[in-house]
């Protein structure tokens, strides 16, 4: 009787202790509009997304359509010029936001869910394998991210898109895997974890069940952190001449705009053009992170007065 009265009473104290307040998706969303520096990310972000996937329709030509003078100034058949081969800038300048968000999401969302798998894991674990997994994180943290991503993009050049993505979650997702596992660490104490470790749930569901919810606001900040880096860098590799220099992108527009001296000729457009686009996109999700942090801090929130 005593035994099944102490099971009743930590499933009781389980089931109350996973009553936690939550807020729903659309108040979430209500808080990222309220926010200014959000509101004004969401918008430029959304511009971004509109043109990837309505570039077809919004494009005047195709970008690789070579047919046009070469080197051409600004006019109302091209907006910004043609490049050195002749090719619309303002169609290559659209198109070149599906890679860039592509890149931007795909090596960003890989690398927060590495990061997530091994910070979570690595904060709840203990002995000899938190050493391991520490060992490893810590490796990937002293190797300078940038020299990694270049010797890898080298070695595997012309890869394509995915390579990229590939190169760039590979060595990106380190510091983001210590960041949850000490947040992890100060919830493997908490009630509801203790009360689900005495329930006997086994360690992945207690990690992914019950710690997981506790820092959705804190992967989501990180995912758009990592997206911002992932951008970046794919800018830079396609830059070097890393990547495939046939595809349309920002940052082969930079290169060709570097190989084709657009500065002494003239095209000041190739060069500034896609520049000025990376960095929107990039300040857009940083803006978005500024709404994230006031979802997971009240404190944060513009107009909240604090005590």
């Amino acid at each position: 009787m005593m035994t099944s009265q102490r099971t009743l009473n930590v499933q009781t104290q389980k089931k109350a202790a996973r009553r936690r307040p939550t807020r729903p998706a659309l108040d979430n969303l209500r808080l990222l509009w309220s926010n200014r520096k959000s509101r004004v990310g969401l918008i430029i972000l959304g511009a971004f997304l509109i043109l990837a996937i309505f570039a077809p329709l919004i494009a005047p030509y195709s970008p690789t359509d070579n047919s046009f003078d070469r080197s051409a100034d600004a006019s109302g058949a091209h907006w910004l010029g043609t490049t050195a081969a002749g090719e619309d800038v303002l169609s290559q300048l659209i198109y070149g936001a599906r890679i860039s968000a592509l890149v931007g999401f795909g090596a960003g969302g890989i690398s927060t869910i590495i990061a997530m798998l091994i910070g979570l894991s690595w904060g709840y674990m203990r002995g000899f394998g938190a050493e391991v997994v520490g060992f490893f994180v810590n490796l990937f943290l002293v190797i300078p991210s940038l020299p990694l991503m270049i010797v890898i993009a080298a070695y595997l050049q012309n890869g394509g898109v995915s390579v990229i993505i590939a190169v760039i979650a590979i060595t990106g997702w380190a510091w983001a895997a210590r960041v949850l596992r000490a947040q992890t660490q100060s919830l493997r104490g908490r009630d509801f974890v203790q009360a689900a470790r005495f329930a006997g749930e086994r360690s992945p569901r207690i990690v992914f069940r019950e710690i997981l919810p506790n820092m959705t606001s804190i992967i989501i900040g990180g995912f758009f952190g990592a997206a911002v880096s992932a951008i970046l860098a794919e800018a830079g590799l396609e830059f070097l001449g890393l990547g495939d220099s046939t595809a349309v992108t920002w940052g082969t527009m930079l290169y060709w705009s570097q190989n084709s001296n657009a500065m002494l000729t003239g095209q000041w457009a190739l060069l500034f053009a896609p520049g000025l686009c990376i960095a929107l996109l990039a300040t857009s999700l940083m803006l978005i992170n500024f709404g994230i942090d006031g979802i997971s801090n009240p404190r944060l929130r513009e107009g909240s007065t604090g005590r």
